[in-house]
């Protein structure tokens, strides 16, 4: 089993950045691929970015491509998504996941490929 637990979200103006974390715990050896996700009212869980942690590949939604930097420290089985330039449709609720199942290339998109998930931080860029 994996815990997960995210935070750093919050209020913030439009232009402004934000570091989501997500801490990891249990079996963080063995996870292979992580991802954060996000869900805004009315609309289906999506994919923001994710990273292959074996090859280092990386996936970016074109919605933030540019604005946004997903990072890990192993040592203290962290993840973060280093957000810029916000803006108000990037409000949601914003998850971190993962997966033990090896992917090779590029890391799956799809909520339905990831094993673990966390509680979710809210993220709500006032315009």
């Amino acid at each position: 089993q994996v815990q997960l637990v995210e935070s750093g979200g919050g209020l913030v103006q439009a232009g402004g950045s934000l570091r989501l974390s997500c801490a990891a715990s249990g079996r963080t050896f063995s996870v292979t691929t992580m991802g954060w996700f996000r869900q805004a009212p009315g609309k289906e869980r999506e994919c923001v970015a994710a990273i292959n942690w074996s090859g280092g590949s990386t996936y970016y939604a074109d919605s933030v491509k540019g604005r946004v930097t997903i990072s890990g420290d192993n040592a203290k089985n962290t993840m973060y998504l280093q957000m810029n330039s916000l803006k108000p449709e990037d409000t949601a609720v914003y998850y971190c996941a993962a997966r033990h199942i090896v992917s090779w290339g590029l890391p799956p998109i799809s909520p339905g490929n990831y094993e673990y998930w966390g509680p979710g931080t809210q993220v709500t860029v006032a315009s």
